[in-house]
């Protein structure tokens, strides 16, 4: 998958009105997803993803994670996007759904796995 091949259907699905949104969309949920991530699994999910996606993970692994609840994690994708959590819900749930058909499903289970079930509602 190319780099405009991931950041259009975000756009698309997150009803946005720029590709210039659905960039910044996406380089805010994948940085949080990336702080949360522990045992080099950011860095995993980045090898699956194209330039200019996969620096937003490749980051130092935590020697753990950052606690976020759910509400704590949207509201930080908001801050960084610069939209209220609502609209930083809905981008979300877009980055994450093209993310989950980007990479192959074995690699986006063991992401889910290192979220409790009050995220279900982001992989969804």
């Amino acid at each position: 998958m190319q780099y405009e091949e991931f950041i259009d259907p975000v756009r698309q699905r997150a009803g946005l009105d720029s590709f210039s949104e659905a960039e910044e969309a996406t380089r805010a949920t994948l940085t949080t997803l990336g702080e949360y991530l522990v045992g080099g699994e950011g860095l995993d999910l980045a090898s699956q993803l194209p330039q200019g996606l996969a620096e937003h993970l490749r980051r130092e692994p935590p020697d753990r994670p950052m606690i976020y609840s759910f509400p704590d994690f949207l509201q930080e994708i908001g801050e960084r996007e610069g939209v209220n959590t609502d609209e930083a819900s809905a981008h979300a749930r877009a980055v994450v759904s093209v993310l989950q058909e980007a990479v192959s499903e074995g690699e986006m289970d063991d992401v889910r796995r290192q979220f409790p079930s009050e995220f279900d509602p982001l992989f969804d």
